[in-house]
């Protein structure tokens, strides 16, 4: 891949100088929080960019914006994949990096070229939360302290956009959850999002730092990493597998197509207020019983193959969020749940050569696979 290199690169200003004072800028002024920021002409870090959602934000981006240069951070941990982004292979505005977001010399030598941050990377699978939480811990809490603490040292950076999750908030029966709610997450996974965005927010008031939080609903789409809901469900119906469904299927999810949610992201880093947080979601709820039906439909297979498992421990029953705040920045979903899907099936139709590298050669994704559900049954 053009332009790819290991984290042992020579950047300059990677040296671990003492925190620099923020000088106050146009962005970070009070009387312009709300003015325009452009992307165009500016150098962005990506972290996490060769995963689910990181990929299809980095190609959103350069498809999006001609004069503007990606540097793409990403650890390849099973969830990272290079085959993400071989159609960006030769372009000459992505710049990969393999290194981890917990190497402080590594990401402060980056800072020192960049203008804005979009930070993707986290251990992000519930289910691997419940079996070991340490990783989620290290990588989505002191990754981002480390993340953090390089901003506080480059000045030049413009805004930090800190991903969290709907999950933050916890389960609710009825109505939805606004930005200035309370928090309170059940899984390890989302706990440590939780911690995340928490530290992001500190770091805003206590520093002055240009953060601004999104909290995005469930993501579909192309180059999800088939261990998730509707990945595993599509490639298993494909291979003649049971999709293994958790109790009888009736938690309820908002369901966001991963290209509504890169522009959502994308507009926050222009438009949104710094040290405010935006709900993102498409207020399209589903259970997943009748998802698991209408991916069965959509391949023309046997409702049968949908098999009742054990339920996860303290699965939330419902995510809904209010998003009246981010509509008012100019975002709605374009992209309905239907056609979304089917585009997303389709995908995994037309793209077996790629989840088949991950569910055949894949040793640990079919360690954790067998392991986990073999314990469901």
């Amino acid at each position: 891949m053009a332009g790819t290199r290991s984290g042992a690169m020579k950047i300059p200003g990677g040296g671990a100088s003492a925190p620099r004072k923020r000088k106050k800028s146009v962005l970070s002024s009070p009387r312009s929080r709300r003015g325009e920021r452009r992307l165009d002409g500016k150098t962005v870090l990506v972290t996490g960019g060769a995963g689910f959602i990181g990929s299809n934000f980095v190609h959103f981006l350069l498809d999006r914006t001609a004069d503007i240069r990606i540097i793409n951070l990403d650890k390849l941990t099973y969830a990272g994949n290079l085959d993400n982004l071989s159609d960006i292979a030769c372009d000459i505005r992505h710049d990969f990096v393999r290194g981890d977001i917990r190497d402080p010399k590594l990401v402060r030598g980056i800072f020192e070229n960049v203008q804005g941050v979009f930070h993707f990377a986290a251990e992000t699978h519930v289910d691997r939360s419940i079996v070991d939480a340490g990783e989620f811990i290290q990588t989505d809490v002191f990754g981002t302290f480390v993340l953090l603490e390089a901003l506080r040292a480059s000045p030049k950076v413009e805004f930090f956009i800190q991903v969290s999750t709907d999950e933050i908030y916890g389960s609710r029966d009825r109505g939805f959850f606004k930005e200035s709610d309370p928090i309170n997450p059940s899984s390890p996974y989302a706990a440590s999002k939780a911690g995340a965005d928490r530290l992001a927010s500190a770091y805003h008031v206590t520093h002055r730092l240009p953060v601004i939080i999104v909290r995005p609903s469930n993501n579909y789409g192309p180059f999800q990493y088939p261990e998730k809901f509707i990945p595993l469900f599509v490639t298993n119906a494909l291979e003649g597998k049971g999709l293994p469904l958790y109790g009888k299927g009736t938690n309820v999810r908002d369901w966001l197509y991963v290209e509504d949610n890169c522009r959502a992201i994308e507009l926050v880093a222009r438009r949104g207020v710094v040290g405010e947080a935006y709900n993102i979601g498409a207020n399209d709820e589903r259970r997943n019983i009748d998802v698991a039906r209408r991916i069965v439909k959509l391949l023309g297979k046997d409702a049968g193959l949908i098999k009742p498992v054990a339920d996860r421990l303290g699965h939330d029953r419902r995510y809904a969020l209010d998003c009246r705040k981010i509509r008012t920045l100019g975002w709605k979903p374009a992209v309905p749940f239907e056609a979304g899907l089917a585009r997303t099936v389709k995908w995994y139709v037309e793209n077996e050569e790629w989840w088949r590298k991950i569910k055949d050669r894949s040793e640990d994704f079919k360690a954790f696979y067998e392991t986990y559900y073999a314990e469901r049954k």
